[in-house]
């Protein structure tokens, strides 16, 4: 299945490693938490190529709020930027809550091909919905062989520190916890840690990786 590339804005050096970076299911790619990864990241060196799933261009163009499409479509897009930007094989795939997910989707997808993506970040990974711990999202996350980096808040309802570390993920999944963080990896402000500080230590967590695997 193939698809029109969606627009892509950049942040970050031209030369510097591709991360090409995916919002969640409800807004858009310049919310205030990817607005700030965005800027954050770009500091570090890292070229953040921000782009848009069609249904959210389209409540955005119309104003109507639209839910996600079928999994297959959101891929189909996510295909299209990465060849866009050059290929798998050069570009690491990652993404805000449910752009995470459909990022790490892709990346076992590609495993499948011969041309895997060279790695993969998740922004607040949901891991399950809110109040369902049962329903869980990581049957791929099991077997996925593309290094992976997942940075969640400590207190994350979509799972939280304590739940994913009895997840059986597999050996490839790296994570980092955010102190005190919700799915925005912000702390409450009497834990006496601070978003900006959460979110500075994700970016430099994220620069690294990227730095080892581009």
């Amino acid at each position: 299945m193939t698809a029109e590339p969606p627009q892509i804005t950049f942040d970050g050096p031209q030369d510097g490693p591709v991360l090409a970076l995916a919002h969640g299911a409800g807004v858009g790619m310049d919310s205030p938490f990817m607005a700030a990864m965005a800027e954050l990241l770009a500091a570090r060196g890292v070229r953040v190529a921000r782009f848009e799933f069609g249904y959210m261009a389209e409540r955005r163009a119309g104003g109507k709020k639209r839910p996600p499409p079928a999994q297959n479509t959101l891929l189909a897009e996510f295909r299209a930027v990465i060849d866009a930007l050059g290929g798998p094989g050069s570009v690491v795939v990652g993404g805000k809550s449910m752009g995470g997910r459909m990022a790490s989707l892709l990346a076992a997808d590609q495993e499948q091909t011969d041309q895997p993506v060279a790695g993969v970040v998740a922004l607040g990974y949901p891991f399950h919905p809110p109040g369902k711990p049962e329903k869980l999202r990581t049957e791929h996350l099991q077997a996925l062989a593309t290094s992976m980096l997942v940075c969640q808040g400590e207190r994350d309802p979509f799972g939280t520190a304590e739940e994913v570390a009895t997840y059986p993920l597999s050996a490839a999944v790296q994570l980092t916890c955010l102190p005190d963080g919700d799915h925005d990896l912000k702390p409450r402000k009497s834990s006496g840690y601070s978003a900006e500080t959460n979110w500075a230590t994700a970016a430099d967590t994220v620069a690294a990786f990227l730095r080892g695997h581009t």
